[in-house]
């Protein structure tokens, strides 16, 4: 089976550019490796076909967020606008994990985005998508508690068991505060007996509780 037939979002792809496509060869990317930072020019689409990609934003204080994660059926906005627009990147992208990844090249995928209406579609709804993803974001940055960032990033993130294998700084990261901020929220919602933190991982004990604190705004 070619990797476009099992390529998540890649099912409306008319078969002559599925068969351009499948000229390209998969990747694997280990995790920790750096896929791009501030000021490195786009030199292709990334599809991620499985595991994570992460992509951070450092401000001037060298505090980061992460702006979004890259999973199979999704796109990097920065790689789209630096394809399309000649922009260097902004930010840096890290795999979060062990990733099969297909690059395509520049010059193919501004070939595709002129002569293939398919692929130009499914280029411009994953942006839309994205675009969403960032809107809610700033949402969130602008207008909900970091308390209540906190609460929904561990409900969002928890595994079955309730816990949640993170450092502070990654949650600080995560949420875009401070760790130490984090660490007294962290403090605040254990002593009422919403979770409980250790070095590294944090347990949920209260759900409903969580997402009481998760719904409340600013």
């Amino acid at each position: 089976m070619t990797w476009t037939a099992g390529a998540i979002g890649l099912d409306t792809l008319d078969s002559r550019t599925r068969a351009t496509l499948d000229t390209l060869t998969p990747a694997t990317i280990p995790a920790g490796t750096v896929m791009f930072r501030p000021g490195d020019p786009a030199q292709g689409f990334v599809i991620v076909l499985s595991g994570r990609v992460d992509v951070f934003l450092t401000g001037r204080n060298g505090r980061e967020i992460l702006l979004y994660s890259v999973r199979p059926g999704q796109s990097c906005i920065q790689t789209t606008l630096g394809l399309l627009g000649d922009e260097d990147y902004a930010g840096e992208a890290i795999s979060h994990e062990d990733c099969r990844v297909v690059m395509i090249p520049r010059t193919m995928f501004l070939t595709l985005m002129d002569s293939a209406a398919s692929f130009r579609s499914f280029v411009f709804s994953a942006f839309a998508r994205r675009m969403q993803t960032m809107m809610h974001v700033l949402e969130k940055l602008a207008f909900q508690k970091v308390e209540a960032r906190l609460a929904q990033y561990l409900l969002d993130t928890a595994a079955p068991d309730g816990s949640v294998i993170a450092t502070q700084a990654e949650l600080a990261v995560a949420i875009g505060s401070a760790r130490e901020v984090v660490s007294r929220r962290l403090d605040g919602l254990a002593r009422r007996g919403l979770l409980e933190a250790r070095r590294g991982h944090v347990q949920l004990c209260d759900l409903p509780g969580l997402r009481e604190i998760a719904s409340t705004q600013d």
